[in-house]
């Protein structure tokens, strides 16, 4: 075998759409992916806090995605999902307007992402990865809560599993 083989590492990552733009969480991250359900309000919490699911018994906080990212409310249709994620030992679900599929992406593929200046929160963008034509923004998911956000998570899920 040549000496001079550049070894490359794959990664794998769950791609989504929100709208027209194409997200992908590590793979490693998730738990699972089930079908849109009931989800009850849980009063005093953010906008993008949608609320909380019981699944098969455990409680697990649910955040809208879209509002998260400041983009506007879309009913759901036959194609959104939850994406089941742990983050801090923390299971939260992130809702979807339609989940793609896992890709294996070349580190070669990823790219830093771009700073748009200081007035545009881009930190939870962790790389920018091309996909064919595509570009994919990889999310970090624990970036995506402040560290008091999650301890309101957390409080939520042990609230409603009293």
């Amino acid at each position: 075998m040549s000496e001079n083989l550049i070894k490359t590492k794959r990664e794998r990552y769950l791609t989504f759409y929100l709208g027209d733009e194409q997200y992908g969480i590590a793979i490693d991250k998730i738990k699972e992916i089930i079908a849109m359900m009931k989800v009850t309000s849980v009063p005093k919490t953010p906008s993008f806090m949608r609320g909380v699911i019981n699944l098969r018994g455990s409680i697990i906080p649910v955040v809208d995605t879209r509002l998260r990212f400041n983009m506007e409310h879309r009913d759901a249709d036959m194609h959104t999902a939850i994406i089941i994620v742990e983050v801090e030992k923390i299971n939260i679900g992130f809702i979807v307007d339609r989940v793609e599929e896992v890709s294996s992406i070349d580190s070669s593929n990823l790219s830093e992402p771009p700073r748009f200046g200081s007035h545009v929160d881009t930190d939870f963008i962790c790389n920018v990865a091309q996909i064919e034509d595509d570009v994919v923004m990889i999310l970090d998911v624990l970036k995506l809560f402040e560290a008091d956000e999650l301890v309101s998570l957390e409080q939520i899920q042990q609230k409603q599993g009293e």
